[in-house]
């Protein structure tokens, strides 16, 4: 089968690799239709290896090089085991991590920050392929309104829903989002649906504010350009917002978050980033301000798949290029020189 594989920094391959061997009863196998290019896959492009090992990885024993992908929909081919409600032949996503069953935090279902955990396309050989091995507990299926190319976009979706619940997001609230990136969007249209009154945004890039104005945000701020934290301040009764999510993973802009907040209320980093971050601790505790980290998704993308189901999530604007996985390659390199062009690209094994 054919396979997009990560071999070092700006080395990726399109190549003929084995079949995935008959799944363990852990495991599932899916016929890939389509797979997204996430700015995690592309950090490993540029710069990695971040969450890739070079060594085995300590539960599923892969190494590079693999394929990346972790956003992906498609067809059972083989199970393991039994999955509730999924038999061979079904239309799925899935949650994409791998997890111990055993420890500390498996069983007290928070199985995302497992000390052994990584995710297929990381841990794993991943979804830009024709084939893939999935955790069987992370497989969902699919309602026929779903479709497949919606469905592939679950797993980003879920990240920002993730968010949005640990930052308590409810009715009413006001709500700054830094960053209006893919991850970004995906918390917008999850605050949305939590409610939020107010819902800012700092990017940017134009082309990426003009899609928030039109997803229905209440304003979006050139920060190049516009003090953000002014502005929000005096368009909330000059008491700031309720909640500030960064979407960035950028350091200094995390401390800037906590400077922005309002008094008593709570910052959630999202993005994944690699520095340090330095926060003055008056900001915290004179103020009662909370930072929060979080990390992917906890049983959170069959909530959006519900949430899509019945027309209360409409991600369509969160798409915008579809490619052979033939032209993978061309696509990363593509995006490494101009990620403003797109949110989120998918691509196929099939053909288009």
């Amino acid at each position: 089968m054919k396979a997009l594989r990560w071999h070092g920094a700006g080395d990726l391959r399109l190549e003929e690799v084995s079949d995935p061997p008959p799944p363990k009863p852990h495991e599932a196998v899916v016929e890939v239709s389509w797979c997204g290019v996430c700015g995690t896959d592309l950090h490993e492009f540029l710069e990695g290896p971040h969450m890739i090992r070079t060594g085995p990885h300590p539960l599923t024993g892969a190494r590079p090089p693999l394929a990346l992908g972790h956003e992906f929909s498609g067809t059972v081919l083989a199970l393991g085991g039994e999955a509730a409600g999924i038999q061979v032949g079904d239309r799925v996503t899935a949650d994409p991590v791998w997890r111990c069953g055993t420890c500390y935090w498996c069983v007290r279902g928070e199985y995302h920050i497992c000390p052994k955990s990584g995710s297929v396309g990381l841990a794993s050989p991943g979804g830009f392929a024709d084939r893939v091995t999935v955790p069987l507990a992370g497989l969902t299926r699919l309602p026929d309104n779903v479709t497949d190319e919606m469905a592939a976009l679950a797993e980003p979706l879920a990240v920002g829903l993730h968010a949005v619940t640990r930052a308590g997001v409810g009715p009413g609230d006001n709500v700054l989002v830094v960053g209006g990136g893919p991850i970004g969007f995906a918390v917008v249209l999850a605050a949305r649906l939590a409610g939020a009154a107010g819902l800012y945004v700092s990017e940017p890039l134009k082309e990426r504010r003009e899609k928030l104005l039109d997803l229905g945000v209440t304003e979006a701020f050139d920060p190049r350009e516009t003090d953000v934290r002014r502005e929000v301040f005096l368009r909330t009764g000059r008491i700031g917002p309720d909640v500030v999510i960064d979407a960035t993973g950028v350091a200094s802009l995390a401390s800037q978050a906590v400077a922005t907040v309002r008094r008593g209320g709570r910052v959630v980093l999202a993005g994944v980033g690699h520095g340090n971050v330095e926060i003055d601790m008056g900001q915290l505790v004179f103020y009662e301000r909370s930072v929060l980290g979080t990390l992917g998704y906890n049983f959170d993308i069959p909530r959006v798949i519900d949430l899509m189901s019945t027309g209360r999530l409409d991600a369509s604007a969160l798409l915008t290029g579809r490619r052979s996985l033939d032209e993978g390659a061309e696509v990363f390199a593509d995006l490494a020189r101009d990620r403003a062009s797109h949110l989120k690209v998918l691509l196929t094994p099939k053909g288009l």
